[in-house]
């Protein structure tokens, strides 16, 4: 069995300085940084940050591409526009909605314990900042 079948790379948007301890940016796009977690089988494996890119080259579907580019799987995200998320779904990277949890960390264990609705379109916004 290909065991990076069953790794997931999980992208969340943080403010400053990213981690687990972190809070969640609001809206995927104009964040600071992206916390990037590992995981497997339920544990995190690895825990690091990924800057994020500005608007300009590409519009908002810069961001969409960095983080594909940059081999996540899934995306954890408070708020986004309608054309991010048709661009996340069009590379297929899955997007959950977790602007309840706290910290980067609980928004993760809330996703790995299945607990996160997949983002529909009802949590979209008109491109706020």
């Amino acid at each position: 069995m290909d065991k990076s079948l069953d790794k997931l790379v999980i992208a969340i948007p943080s403010e400053n300085p990213g981690g687990l301890g972190a809070a969640i940016g609001q809206h995927f796009g104009h964040c600071d940084i992206y916390t990037i977690v590992e995981a497997q089988d339920g544990k995190v494996l690895e825990v690091r940050t990924l800057e994020n890119v500005p608007h300009q080259q590409g519009g908002c579907m810069a961001p969409v591409n960095h983080l594909a580019q940059n081999g996540v799987t899934v995306l954890i995200a408070g708020g986004m526009g309608m054309r991010p998320l048709m661009g996340f779904q069009q590379v297929g990277v899955k997007v959950y909605h977790g602007s309840n949890a706290p910290t980067v960390g609980h928004a993760v264990q809330a996703f790995l314990m299945g607990s996160l609705p997949a983002f529909s379109t009802e949590f979209t916004c008109g491109g706020g900042k």
